[in-house]
Protein backbone atom coordinates (compact mmCIF):
# COMPACT_ATOMS: atom_id res chain seq x y z
CA UNK A 1 0.00 0.00 0.00
CA UNK A 2 1.35 3.40 -0.96
CA UNK A 3 2.05 5.82 1.86
CA UNK A 4 0.26 9.07 1.10
CA UNK A 5 1.83 12.18 2.60
CA UNK A 6 0.08 15.50 2.30
CA UNK A 7 1.95 18.77 2.49
CA UNK A 8 1.18 20.61 5.70
CA UNK A 9 -0.49 23.94 5.02
CA UNK A 10 1.27 26.98 6.44
CA UNK A 11 4.39 24.99 7.33
CA UNK A 12 7.29 27.36 8.14
CA UNK A 13 10.37 25.65 6.73
CA UNK A 14 12.89 28.13 8.09
CA UNK A 15 11.42 28.05 11.57
CA UNK A 16 11.43 24.24 11.62
CA UNK A 17 15.00 24.04 10.31
CA UNK A 18 16.23 26.44 13.00
CA UNK A 19 14.41 24.36 15.59
CA UNK A 20 16.37 21.31 14.41
CA UNK A 21 19.63 23.21 14.83
CA UNK A 22 18.64 24.41 18.28
CA UNK A 23 17.58 20.94 19.41
CA UNK A 24 20.81 19.31 18.26
CA UNK A 25 22.98 22.11 19.63
CA UNK A 26 21.23 21.71 22.97
CA UNK A 27 21.90 17.96 22.89
CA UNK A 28 25.60 18.60 22.22
CA UNK A 29 25.75 21.03 25.14
CA UNK A 30 24.13 18.49 27.45
CA UNK A 31 26.66 15.82 26.48
CA UNK A 32 29.54 18.28 26.79
CA UNK A 33 28.49 19.11 30.33
CA UNK A 34 28.14 15.40 31.11
CA UNK A 35 31.73 14.55 30.14
CA UNK A 36 33.52 13.24 33.23
CA UNK A 37 36.21 10.85 34.38
CA UNK A 38 34.59 8.05 32.41
CA UNK A 39 35.40 9.91 29.18
CA UNK A 40 38.97 10.46 30.39
CA UNK A 41 39.23 6.75 31.18
CA UNK A 42 38.09 5.80 27.68
CA UNK A 43 40.60 8.19 26.07
CA UNK A 44 43.47 6.79 28.12
CA UNK A 45 42.34 3.24 27.42
CA UNK A 46 42.39 3.85 23.66
CA UNK A 47 45.75 5.64 23.80
CA UNK A 48 47.29 2.65 25.59
CA UNK A 49 45.74 0.03 23.30
CA UNK A 50 48.33 -2.38 21.90
CA UNK A 51 45.93 -3.77 19.32
CA UNK A 52 43.26 -2.24 17.11
CA UNK A 53 40.33 -0.03 18.01
CA UNK A 54 37.20 -1.49 16.45
CA UNK A 55 33.97 0.47 16.13
CA UNK A 56 30.59 -1.13 15.64
CA UNK A 57 26.98 -0.02 15.49
CA UNK A 58 23.81 -0.86 13.61
CA UNK A 59 21.78 1.46 11.39
CA UNK A 60 22.50 5.18 11.83
CA UNK A 61 24.96 4.56 14.72
CA UNK A 62 26.75 2.22 12.33
CA UNK A 63 27.26 5.03 9.82
CA UNK A 64 28.55 7.23 12.63
CA UNK A 65 30.85 4.44 13.87
CA UNK A 66 32.34 4.06 10.39
CA UNK A 67 33.11 7.78 10.28
CA UNK A 68 34.68 7.77 13.76
CA UNK A 69 36.90 4.84 12.82
CA UNK A 70 38.05 6.72 9.72
CA UNK A 71 38.82 9.83 11.78
CA UNK A 72 40.71 7.77 14.37
CA UNK A 73 42.81 6.15 11.65
CA UNK A 74 43.65 9.44 9.97
CA UNK A 75 44.80 10.82 13.34
CA UNK A 76 47.12 7.93 14.11
CA UNK A 77 44.99 5.27 15.87
CA UNK A 78 44.68 2.01 13.87
CA UNK A 79 40.92 1.58 13.66
CA UNK A 80 38.22 0.04 11.52
CA UNK A 81 34.47 -0.44 11.42
CA UNK A 82 32.97 -3.88 12.03
CA UNK A 83 29.42 -4.40 10.82
CA UNK A 84 27.62 -6.31 13.60
CA UNK A 85 25.54 -8.38 11.15
CA UNK A 86 28.69 -9.47 9.30
CA UNK A 87 30.33 -10.13 12.66
CA UNK A 88 27.60 -12.72 13.33
CA UNK A 89 28.72 -14.56 10.20
CA UNK A 90 32.45 -14.80 10.71
CA UNK A 91 33.85 -11.27 10.93
CA UNK A 92 34.25 -11.68 14.69
CA UNK A 93 37.51 -13.31 13.66
CA UNK A 94 38.86 -9.81 13.06
CA UNK A 95 38.85 -9.21 16.81
CA UNK A 96 41.80 -10.17 19.04
CA UNK A 97 42.14 -10.18 22.79
CA UNK A 98 44.35 -7.08 22.79
CA UNK A 99 41.80 -5.04 20.81
CA UNK A 100 39.23 -2.55 22.01
CA UNK A 101 35.69 -2.79 20.68
CA UNK A 102 33.65 0.40 21.02
CA UNK A 103 29.96 -0.26 20.38
CA UNK A 104 27.45 2.54 19.86
CA UNK A 105 23.74 1.90 20.37
CA UNK A 106 21.48 4.62 21.72
CA UNK A 107 18.96 2.08 23.00
CA UNK A 108 21.68 -0.39 23.93
CA UNK A 109 19.35 -3.16 22.76
CA UNK A 110 19.97 -3.40 19.00
CA UNK A 111 19.68 -7.12 18.28
CA UNK A 112 22.74 -7.31 16.04
CA UNK A 113 24.81 -5.64 18.75
CA UNK A 114 23.54 -7.62 21.73
CA UNK A 115 24.07 -10.94 19.93
CA UNK A 116 27.81 -10.34 19.45
CA UNK A 117 28.50 -9.11 22.98
CA UNK A 118 28.98 -12.56 24.59
CA UNK A 119 31.44 -13.58 21.88
CA UNK A 120 33.45 -10.37 22.27
CA UNK A 121 33.76 -11.16 25.97
CA UNK A 122 34.88 -14.74 25.20
CA UNK A 123 37.52 -13.49 22.74
CA UNK A 124 38.83 -11.27 25.52
CA UNK A 125 38.71 -7.88 23.82
CA UNK A 126 37.93 -4.85 25.96
CA UNK A 127 34.37 -3.67 25.36
CA UNK A 128 33.35 -0.02 25.58
CA UNK A 129 29.64 0.71 25.39
CA UNK A 130 28.23 4.07 24.33
CA UNK A 131 24.49 4.37 24.87
CA UNK A 132 21.63 6.51 26.06
CA UNK A 133 20.21 3.72 28.21
CA UNK A 134 22.06 3.05 31.49
CA UNK A 135 20.12 -0.20 32.06
CA UNK A 136 20.70 -1.64 28.60
CA UNK A 137 22.26 -4.96 27.69
CA UNK A 138 25.15 -3.13 26.04
CA UNK A 139 26.04 -1.21 29.19
CA UNK A 140 25.71 -4.33 31.39
CA UNK A 141 28.16 -6.25 29.20
CA UNK A 142 30.65 -3.38 28.82
CA UNK A 143 33.95 -3.18 30.67
CA UNK A 144 33.83 0.61 30.30
CA UNK A 145 30.94 2.77 29.27
CA UNK A 146 29.56 6.24 28.75
CA UNK A 147 25.85 6.98 28.95
CA UNK A 148 24.48 10.04 27.22
CA UNK A 149 22.18 12.30 29.25
CA UNK A 150 18.56 12.54 28.17
CA UNK A 151 17.79 14.91 25.30
CA UNK A 152 15.25 15.17 22.50
CA UNK A 153 15.75 13.92 18.99
CA UNK A 154 15.41 16.73 16.45
CA UNK A 155 12.79 14.67 14.66
CA UNK A 156 9.37 16.19 15.37
CA UNK A 157 8.17 12.78 16.57
CA UNK A 158 11.22 12.35 18.82
CA UNK A 159 11.85 9.04 17.04
CA UNK A 160 14.32 9.24 14.14
CA UNK A 161 18.02 9.21 15.15
CA UNK A 162 19.00 12.85 14.70
CA UNK A 163 20.32 14.47 17.87
CA UNK A 164 21.62 11.09 19.02
CA UNK A 165 23.72 10.54 15.90
CA UNK A 166 25.02 14.11 16.05
CA UNK A 167 26.20 13.80 19.66
CA UNK A 168 27.73 10.39 18.91
CA UNK A 169 29.66 11.95 16.01
CA UNK A 170 30.95 14.81 18.16
CA UNK A 171 31.74 12.38 20.99
CA UNK A 172 33.81 10.31 18.56
CA UNK A 173 35.59 13.40 17.24
CA UNK A 174 36.47 14.38 20.81
CA UNK A 175 37.89 10.90 21.43
CA UNK A 176 39.96 10.98 18.24
CA UNK A 177 41.35 14.46 18.83
CA UNK A 178 42.21 13.82 22.48
CA UNK A 179 43.92 10.51 21.71
CA UNK A 180 45.93 12.09 18.86
CA UNK A 181 47.14 14.83 21.20
CA UNK A 182 48.23 12.24 23.75
CA UNK A 183 50.25 10.61 20.97
CA UNK A 184 51.84 13.94 20.09
CA UNK A 185 50.40 13.54 16.58
CA UNK A 186 51.59 16.41 14.38
CA UNK A 187 51.38 17.76 10.84
CA UNK A 188 54.14 15.49 9.58
CA UNK A 189 52.32 12.44 10.94
CA UNK A 190 49.11 13.66 9.35
CA UNK A 191 50.84 14.14 6.00
CA UNK A 192 52.18 10.58 6.16
CA UNK A 193 48.61 9.26 6.26
CA UNK A 194 47.31 11.78 3.68
CA UNK A 195 49.92 11.78 0.88
CA UNK A 196 47.36 12.66 -1.79
CA UNK A 197 46.03 15.69 0.05
CA UNK A 198 47.31 19.23 -0.32
CA UNK A 199 48.78 19.29 3.19
CA UNK A 200 50.45 15.92 2.67
CA UNK A 201 52.12 17.12 -0.51
CA UNK A 202 53.30 20.34 1.14
CA UNK A 203 54.92 18.42 3.99
CA UNK A 204 56.29 15.46 2.02
CA UNK A 205 57.16 16.42 -1.56
CA UNK A 206 60.72 17.62 -1.96
CA UNK A 207 62.48 19.40 -4.78
CA UNK A 208 64.34 16.19 -5.67
CA UNK A 209 60.99 14.51 -6.38
CA UNK A 210 60.10 17.03 -9.11
CA UNK A 211 63.35 18.40 -10.51
CA UNK A 212 64.60 18.05 -14.08
CA UNK A 213 67.94 16.25 -14.12
CA UNK A 214 70.27 14.46 -16.48
CA UNK A 215 69.22 14.68 -20.10
CA UNK A 216 66.08 16.58 -19.11
CA UNK A 217 68.07 19.44 -17.62
CA UNK A 218 69.29 22.35 -19.77
CA UNK A 219 73.05 22.83 -19.21
CA UNK A 220 75.93 24.30 -21.20
CA UNK A 221 79.56 24.95 -20.40
CA UNK A 222 80.99 28.43 -20.03
CA UNK A 223 82.11 29.85 -23.37
CA UNK A 224 79.24 28.27 -25.33
CA UNK A 225 77.95 30.42 -28.17
CA UNK A 226 74.60 32.03 -27.37
CA UNK A 227 72.98 30.47 -30.43
CA UNK A 228 73.93 26.99 -29.20
CA UNK A 229 72.71 27.79 -25.70
CA UNK A 230 69.37 28.90 -27.14
CA UNK A 231 69.06 25.62 -29.04
CA UNK A 232 69.80 23.66 -25.85
CA UNK A 233 67.29 25.68 -23.84
CA UNK A 234 64.51 25.32 -26.42
CA UNK A 235 65.09 21.59 -26.80
CA UNK A 236 64.65 21.03 -23.06
CA UNK A 237 61.66 23.40 -22.89
CA UNK A 238 62.07 24.32 -19.23
CA UNK A 239 62.56 28.07 -19.74
CA UNK A 240 66.06 28.26 -18.28
CA UNK A 241 69.57 27.14 -19.08
CA UNK A 242 72.33 26.65 -16.50
CA UNK A 243 75.90 27.65 -17.26
CA UNK A 244 78.60 25.60 -15.52
CA UNK A 245 82.38 25.25 -15.50
CA UNK A 246 84.34 22.04 -16.04
CA UNK A 247 83.62 21.00 -12.44
CA UNK A 248 79.83 21.33 -12.88
CA UNK A 249 79.85 24.35 -10.57
CA UNK A 250 77.12 26.85 -11.38
CA UNK A 251 78.33 30.13 -12.89
CA UNK A 252 75.04 31.64 -13.97
CA UNK A 253 71.68 31.13 -15.64
CA UNK A 254 69.98 32.38 -18.77
CA UNK A 255 66.19 32.35 -18.94
CA UNK A 256 63.61 32.79 -21.68
CA UNK A 257 62.96 36.23 -20.17
CA UNK A 258 66.66 37.07 -20.57
CA UNK A 259 66.41 35.85 -24.16
CA UNK A 260 63.56 38.23 -24.97
CA UNK A 261 65.43 41.12 -23.40
CA UNK A 262 68.58 40.22 -25.35
CA UNK A 263 66.75 40.25 -28.67
CA UNK A 264 65.41 43.75 -27.99
CA UNK A 265 69.04 44.92 -28.03
CA UNK A 266 69.53 43.56 -31.57
CA UNK A 267 72.60 41.53 -30.59
CA UNK A 268 74.37 39.04 -32.81
CA UNK A 269 73.64 35.60 -31.34
CA UNK A 270 76.35 34.13 -33.57
CA UNK A 271 79.01 36.33 -32.01
CA UNK A 272 78.10 36.44 -28.31
CA UNK A 273 78.83 33.72 -25.77
CA UNK A 274 76.29 32.80 -23.13
CA UNK A 275 78.68 34.09 -20.45
CA UNK A 276 78.17 37.63 -21.73
CA UNK A 277 74.42 37.65 -21.22
CA UNK A 278 73.86 35.25 -18.32
CA UNK A 279 72.72 36.33 -14.86
CA UNK A 280 75.61 35.99 -12.44
CA UNK A 281 75.15 34.71 -8.89
CA UNK A 282 71.63 33.34 -9.42
CA UNK A 283 69.47 32.14 -6.53
CA UNK A 284 69.87 28.40 -6.08
CA UNK A 285 68.44 25.74 -3.75
CA UNK A 286 69.25 22.26 -2.46
CA UNK A 287 67.49 19.11 -3.61
CA UNK A 288 66.25 18.24 -0.11
CA UNK A 289 64.26 21.48 0.20
CA UNK A 290 60.48 21.05 0.40
CA UNK A 291 58.83 21.87 -2.91
CA UNK A 292 56.44 24.28 -1.19
CA UNK A 293 59.41 26.27 0.17
CA UNK A 294 60.94 26.40 -3.30
CA UNK A 295 57.63 27.71 -4.62
CA UNK A 296 57.53 30.41 -1.94
CA UNK A 297 61.08 31.46 -2.86
CA UNK A 298 60.27 31.71 -6.56
CA UNK A 299 57.09 33.67 -5.87
CA UNK A 300 58.96 36.06 -3.57
CA UNK A 301 61.59 36.79 -6.22
CA UNK A 302 59.19 36.65 -9.18
CA UNK A 303 61.15 33.95 -10.98
CA UNK A 304 59.83 30.84 -12.69
CA UNK A 305 62.72 28.38 -12.29
CA UNK A 306 65.62 27.63 -9.96
CA UNK A 307 68.87 25.72 -10.35
CA UNK A 308 69.43 22.97 -7.79
CA UNK A 309 72.81 22.38 -6.21
CA UNK A 310 74.23 19.51 -4.24
CA UNK A 311 77.69 19.92 -2.71
CA UNK A 312 78.01 23.14 -4.76
CA UNK A 313 77.50 21.29 -8.04
CA UNK A 314 74.52 21.57 -10.37
CA UNK A 315 72.21 18.56 -10.23
CA UNK A 316 68.94 19.82 -11.68
CA UNK A 317 66.32 22.50 -12.23
CA UNK A 318 62.81 23.01 -10.89
CA UNK A 319 60.07 25.26 -12.24
CA UNK A 320 57.03 26.87 -10.68
CA UNK A 321 54.81 24.81 -12.99
CA UNK A 322 56.44 21.57 -11.81
CA UNK A 323 55.28 22.31 -8.27
CA UNK A 324 51.85 23.67 -9.17
CA UNK A 325 51.33 20.64 -11.40
CA UNK A 326 51.29 18.23 -8.46
CA UNK A 327 48.74 20.28 -6.55
CA UNK A 328 50.95 22.32 -4.25
CA UNK A 329 49.79 25.91 -3.85
CA UNK A 330 50.50 28.78 -1.48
Amino acid sequence: MDLLIEKKAGFDILSESKSVFETEINAIKLVKDALDDKFVEIVELISNCTGKVIFTGMGKPGHVSRKIAATMSSLGTPSFFLHPAEALHGDLGMISDNDIVLAISFSGESEEITRILPNIKIIGATLIGISGNPNSTLIRYSDYSFVFPKFREACSMNLAPTSSTTVAMVFGDALAVCVSKLYGFNENNYALFHPAGSLGKKLLVKVEDLMHLGDNNAVVRAGTKLKDAIIEMSSKAIGIINIVNEHQELLGVFTDGDLRRTFTKEVDVFDLTVDEVMANQPISIHSDMLAVDALKLMKAHDISALPILQENKLVGTIRVNDILGVGIFI
